[in-house]
């Protein structure tokens, strides 16, 4: 350990003092060195009180001096600069070259503990450039060129040194400036940095002692570091090289730039702390499965409040995600700027969809049914607030873009919620005096709030944005009840055409969206609407899957681990999910209503196999089956006994089943809606009995059937004389008698074999277009936009025979029938394009 610079001193003669294991006198020559390396050696289990007092007696004889770390890195640079001067002698480029690296690596680690930068690099720098410059104007004359290697190396070792010369531009035009003055300040920096040393042990000042008031902190292998206002944008280089590197403690860089915020004075240093932070706060956890601890993210969240604070108030400082090159090293303010205005790189909307999403992890992986969920959710209020004081941020320095960003983020927090959750949300960011040019105020409600916010969307954001504005809006008006309204919305936007080409997250809101709209028009009493809209996302059996609140497991497939982590990912949390055993009770409900009626008007068995809705007509099928039917357990045996009855006639029967559902407490106003059910029940019971009866009856009297299914008697005359209207029922109405006429035609054997060669040559017609459909889908035709273009374009074509027949009867008629056309055929409108994901 001790420096071989020194000169050394004669030995002593007589007795040999004992010397301490591990210290070595200067006193001692070379040979006393090699024959006690051997000793020392076996020595380092020895108890340091001998050290001790060894160190102490020899100190007195023969003067030890022990190398500080600092004393020991110089001389390990001086050595490598020896060996680029011998190398240099040589004109070896290829070993000059490997010594600089070396010495580089070693100025880095002076960087690391916050150490000057000695003027022997300085020097060597100086005397490296000369040395290149002669030597390049040497090969350029020379007759004899050297090797390859060597002139690859010597051009290597030029652009290092003009780097190394601009990264140390400022210490070089010190040193050229007053060599002695900077070597003078380099030795008082070094002097007091040192601790001092007594006994061969560095001694660490008490905490009243430090004049400075400087924050020292030790880390790895001893290493003193040193948290100042001058030296905080060095100390933020070193932890930004560590980042990202093995073996770094992540925690440790955390608590390096929590210390360095402490002693942040400037606006732009603490900014810069600020940037560095939050960017290492979300480092920590680099798992993407897993979450980022929530004490972490509500550090993270009071930062980003902290900077979005700063730069509010100072407008002269701004952050952007590009901007021109500038000196990492040194302070920056308005006033060393060109236009008065400081831009510093990063992005504080970056930094909001990383919290969004980590919050939104956050509980995707903690169980839904357990008190740390409410607790964790608690936390969106403060992150909302977040979300707000960013768009008012960006309001007030009008950037367009992280506004429609910040605002999409706003929109999905509150799109899908009640409103006592919104106006919760409102009065939280009221109370932290968030003063955006979109809010809620006391006069308008929720839906005015969410209109304001979209409309925006619609007028400044991108497509995508358009388009999740455009799906959340009508999502919102369907939570409100407004069928129609979120119904014309969705059709005027045409998403039904394009959204197979959007990303999954936006498919899986369009699915939420019409799941929605379903639910809506069934609360709404419109049960044809309601069953036609849930029809597409029941025909494929995948309902979770694809409203993304569950893995759909195939029975003879199993999915990779990259898959079912993407497909984790993806889930919404626990508290967004819509109830999928009241939306099956929903569409099995409706399907009852529509086809049960269908099925009594049918008379050959080949035209009852076509069914409306085939998930409900395979469980009545299967409930047929049965032998033994006992009383009804879920929501499925409840409604299949429910239609048995309805078929038979037992409408009371059917509506006592329907209305014994428990999971209609879940559904908002259950009372109404049961109600409704009840109506419903009635008027398709009469529709049923009608459909199966009336070839029994001659005359049949309003009255009766007003009594038997508990109607008025003006519904049950609506009801027949639609019937009648629409051809579904062979009869004429008798009002002033109060009874129905029906009327049978007796078909003939010509007739009846005109029938069968007309459905035969129809069934033909059907599927020479779904041949073409197929043919021309991949050149452009109709197969292009899905199977659902093709079912509506042969439904027009359908509907345009049947219009043909409706104006030879007046063409009044005929327009009433278009227009119901269009009221009831929502489902060939929106084209059977629910998405499925994965």
């Amino acid at each position: 350990m001790s420096s071989g610079d020194e000169a050394p001193q004669p030995k002593p003669t007589g007795a040999k003092p004992a010397m301490s294991r591990f210290l070595r006198t200067e006193g001692s020559d070379s040979g006393d060195s090699d024959s006690s390396s051997d000793e020392d050696s076996d020595s380092d289990g020895d108890g340091s009180n001998t050290a001790d007092s060894d160190a102490d007696e020899d100190e007195d004889k023969q003067g030890v001096r022990i190398m500080s770390a600092q004393e020991k890195r110089l001389a390990e640079m001086e050595a490598t600069g020896k060996a680029m001067e011998n190398a240099l002698r040589i004109n070896d480029w290829i070993a000059i070259s490997n010594e600089f690296d070396k010495l580089a690596r070693m100025i880095q680690r002076q960087h690391n503990v916050s150490e000057p930068i000695p003027p022997f690099y300085i020097k060597t720098l100086l005397s490296l450039e000369s040395s290149l410059t002669s030597a390049i104007a040497k090969e350029k004359e020379a007759k004899k060129k050297m090797n390859a290697t060597n002139a690859k190396a010597l051009n290597s070792m030029k652009q290092k040194v003009r780097k190394a010369i601009k990264e140390y531009e400022q210490d070089i035009t010190k040193y050229q400036a007053d060599p002695e003055g900077f070597e003078r300040d380099y030795a008082a920096l070094v002097t007091r940095e040192a601790p001092p040393v007594t006994g061969g042990r560095p001694t660490v000042a008490a905490d009243g002692d430090d004049d400075d008031g400087d924050f020292r902190s030790v880390g790895r292998g001893g290493k003193t570091m040193l948290f100042t206002a001058e030296g905080i944008f060095k100390n933020l280089q070193a932890v930004q090289e560590a980042r990202g590197k093995k073996n770094t403690d992540r925690g440790e860089q955390i608590r390096i730039l929590e210390k360095l915020l402490e002693v942040a004075v400037t606006s732009y240093q603490r900014i810069r702390v600020l940037l560095a932070l939050i960017s290492s706060r979300f480092d920590y956890n680099s798992s993407a499965s897993s979450h980022m601890p929530t004490e972490l993210w509500l550090s993270a969240q009071n930062e980003v409040d902290q900077l979005i604070a700063i730069v509010a108030s100072n407008p002269s400082y701004t952050i952007q995600e590009l901007t021109e090159d500038y000196d990492d090293l040194s302070e920056r303010s308005p006033a060393t700027e060109k236009d008065g205005i400081v831009r510093i790189r990063g992005s504080i909307i970056s930094f909001i969809d990383r919290l969004d999403d980590e919050f939104t992890r956050s509980l995707q992986n903690i169980d839904p049914h357990g008190t740390e969920y409410v607790d964790r959710l608690k936390d969106e209020k403060t992150l909302y607030c977040t979300i707000c004081r960013a768009q008012a941020f960006y309001e007030q320095t009008k950037q367009d873009d992280p506004l429609s960003r910040v605002i999409m983020r706003r929109l999905e927090h509150i799109y899908s919620k009640p409103d006592a959750v919104v106006q919760a949300l409102e009065s939280a960011a009221d109370a932290a005096e968030i003063k955006s040019a979109i809010t809620l105020s006391s006069k308008s409600s929720t839906s005015g709030l969410i209109h304001s916010l979209c409309v925006y969307l619609y007028k400044s954001g991108n497509s995508l944005h358009r388009t999740r504005a455009m799906l959340s809006h009508i999502y919102h008006f369907a939570l409100l009840n407004d069928f129609h309204t979120a119904r014309d919305m969705m059709l005027m936007s045409h998403l039904q055409e394009s959204i197979h080409s959007a990303d999954v997250a936006t498919q899986i809101l369009y699915n939420r969206t019409v799941v929605q709209l379903g639910l809506c028009a069934f609360r709404s009493g419109l049960i044809k609407e309601a069953q036609a809209t849930l029809q597409d996302i029941f025909t494929t059996q995948r309902v979770k899957e694809l409203l993304a609140q569950g893995v759909h497991q195939q029975r003879f497939q199993v999915l990779t681990p990259e898959q079912e982590k993407a497909e984790k990912q993806r889930q919404l949390p626990f508290h967004m999910h819509i109830n999928t055993e009241l939306l099956e009770a929903a569409f099995l409900v409706s399907s009852m209503l529509v086809e049960i009626p269908l099925l009594a008007s049918i008379d050959s068995e080949e035209s009852k196999r076509k069914a409306i809705s085939k998930p409900f007509r395979r469980l009545l099928d299967f409930a047929d089956r049965q032998v033994f039917t006992g009383p009804p357990e879920s929501t499925r045996d409840h409604i299949m006994q429910a239609s048995k009855a309805l078929q038979d006639g037992e409408w009371e029967k059917c509506r006592d089943l329907i209305q014994s559902i428990k999971i209609w407490s879940l559904m908002p106003e259950a009372s109404s809606v049961k109600e409704m059910l009840a109506k419903r029940i009635q008027e398709q019971g009469l529709r049923t009995y009608l459909f199966t009866y009336a070839p029994h009856y001659s005359t049949l009297s309003l009255s009766l059937l007003a009594q038997t299914f508990s109607l008025p008697l003006r519904s049950v005359s609506s009801i027949v004389s639609k019937m009648i209207w629409s051809e579904e029922l062979s009869a004429s109405l008798d009002q002033a008698g109060g009874f129905i006429i029906f009327h049978r035609t007796e078909v003939s054997r010509q007739q009846q074999l005109a029938l069968t060669i007309a459905e035969k040559v129809n069934a033909l017609a059907e599927q020479n277009e779904k041949a073409l459909d197929a043919k021309m889908g991949s050149s452009g035709g109709w197969g292009d936009r899905g199977d659902g273009k093709a079912g509506e374009k042969r439904g027009e074509q359908v509907q345009e025979r049947r219009g043909r027949g409706d104006r030879t009867r007046g063409g009044a008629r005929g327009t009433r029938g278009r227009g119901a056309r269009f009221a009831q055929g929502l489902g060939n409108q929106m084209g059977h394009t629910s998405q499925r994901v994965g």
